[in-house]
């Protein structure tokens, strides 16, 4: 995570915020005073909300732990051809 005073980015806002969107790493401003805080992507902040959703559903992480052993042991589900097919219509 990069990191810049509260000055820089308020002196550099607009290019701060294309970095941040642009490359995907979040951003730390820091303050003398007060707390820091942190500038992300709005479509990152909601694909670490999506994570979250799910590591904190157990019944999610446990379907995602019995396909994860199906998977290793060889007796999960196997789609057909058609099936695949209609996943990726290219």
């Amino acid at each position: 995570m990069r990191q810049i005073t509260v000055n820089q980015f308020r002196s550099q806002l607009k290019s701060s915020v294309d970095a941040v969107v642009g490359d995907h790493i979040p951003l730390r401003v820091t303050r003398r005073q007060g707390d820091d805080f942190v500038v992300v992507s709005a479509e990152d902040w909601e694909r670490e909300q999506e994570t979250l959703f799910v590591l904190q559903n157990r019944s999610l992480m446990q379907q995602i732990a019995r396909s994860m052993e199906t998977h290793r042991e060889g007796t999960g589900y196997v789609p057909n051809a058609e099936e695949l097919d209609a996943l990726d219509p290219l």
